[in-house]
């Protein structure tokens, strides 16, 4: 895989931040950045997929009042069974 080279403004503090943790972490800042990039960008990849499937299956109906329904007949079909 090609790198690229990139130049970013960022906060002194994070900046910092990012510093210490790569020392910690014995590898080199910018493969800390490009590792940060990656889980930010699977981050918004998996909230835009949530969306997704959260639109396919709005307009379902509520699974609460089906599954209070449910239990009431379970219920009345075990009781005094055990």
């Amino acid at each position: 895989m090609a790198n690229m080279k990139t130049a970013i403004s960022i906060e002194k503090s994070i900046f910092e931040q990012m510093n210490a943790l790569a020392k910690k972490s014995k590898i080199s800042r910018s493969r800390l950045f490009a590792i940060a990039a990656r889980e930010f960008i699977q981050r918004n990849k998996n909230i835009d997929l949530l969306k997704s499937l959260n639109a396919a299956y709005e307009d379902l109906p509520e699974i609460e009042p089906i599954v209070a329904k449910m239990r009431s007949t379970h219920y009345k079909i075990v009781d005094n069974q055990w």
